[in-house]
């Protein structure tokens, strides 16, 4: 008789086979007596289907998914998985040590959390002399927590639900949507109660460079000017947020003072400078749409290696 399983990995991919080896290769390192789990990667439309994950860690499943976006690919994987667990990580995320035993434990233990987000970090080049564009994202990119306590929904490069509670919820949207945090505020607007995972980690790579990170904000930036559309006084709320952003990096001195996520001041002064540009590009993205539309075209790519 086949072991029960505890836990379902589900991996979109698309055009990322070396950052899928290294997040396979964290997965496999995570067995342990009394853990039983699968995996399953749902490619999204690469140029070379990664057969090679069947091989490289046990227990893994390989689906496609074509119609493009990460949401119809985790959703594909969702409908494949048999444990009573889904975990969610993005495929150039690589898991730390004891992340699926933290998760297995938050649900084995707290039956009230119906899904959870954990911690994600990143992986810099050379950890001895961080980028600019590194030092940012340290502090700003990947505010996990924020996300789960504040804003009621979870990151879906390190999230975890009831299997039973998210086909209550349904489906994660498509790619013109922000899947996570519509699914999440979805969720939580239903009722279900979510948890954050301080133990359960997993890092991914930075951008390479500020124009990358600056074509991942287009992406942001256009998924919030379609929710203000139609909506009263709509253009004239996002002209005023677009100065609210703008203006917003004197206040990021205290953020950068305070932290303990970047020791150096050379690293906090980084940030503060990246921070700076970062806001001010938004600003003029924003009011760039205000005036001319073009946020459609802003919303067809979904891997970040295409940035």
């Amino acid at each position: 008789m086949a072991e029960q399983l505890d836990v379902s990995v589900i991996i979109p991919h698309l055009n990322e086979p070396d950052d899928l080896r290294l997040c396979l290769l964290a997965l496999n390192a995570q067995q342990m007596p009394g853990m039983n789990f699968e995996i399953i990667v749902v490619d999204n439309g690469s140029v070379q289907m990664p057969d090679f994950a069947t091989v490289l860690a046990p227990n893994v499943k390989l689906a496609r998914e074509l119609t493009p976006g990460p949401g119809p690919a985790r959703n594909l994987g969702a409908s494949l998985a048999s444990a009573p667990i889904l975990a969610f990580v993005d495929a150039d995320c690589v898991p730390a040590l004891g992340w699926l035993e933290v998760i297995v434990r938050t649900f084995r233990d707290n039956p009230g959390i119906d899904f959870a987000g954990g911690d994600i970090g990143i992986r810099p080049a050379d950890a001895r002399r961080l980028t600019a564009v590194e030092c940012y994202e340290s502090l700003y990119s990947y505010r996990a927590r924020r996300y789960v306590e504040r804003d009621g929904y979870a990151a879906t490069g390190n999230m975890a639900v009831r299997t039973e509670v998210f086909r209550q919820v349904g489906p994660f949207g498509g790619i013109k949507t922000m899947e996570d945090t519509e699914w999440g505020k979805r969720a939580s607007a239903m009722g279900h109660r979510i948890a954050y995972m301080s133990e359960a980690r997993v890092n991914t790579p930075s951008c390479g460079s500020f124009n990358a990170l600056a074509r991942r904000w287009d992406r942001h930036v256009a998924h919030e000017f379609g929710e203000l559309q139609g909506q009263s006084l709509g253009k004239l709320r996002w002209l005023i947020k677009s100065a609210v952003v703008a203006a917003s990096p004197v206040a990021e001195l205290f953020t950068v003072v305070r932290t303990s996520k970047l020791g150096r001041w050379r690293d906090r002064w980084a940030a503060l400078a990246c921070v700076t540009r970062v806001r001010l590009y938004r600003a003029q993205r924003m009011i760039g749409l205000a005036f001319r539309d073009d946020a459609a075209m802003r919303l067809d790519m979904w891997n970040r290696d295409d940035l």
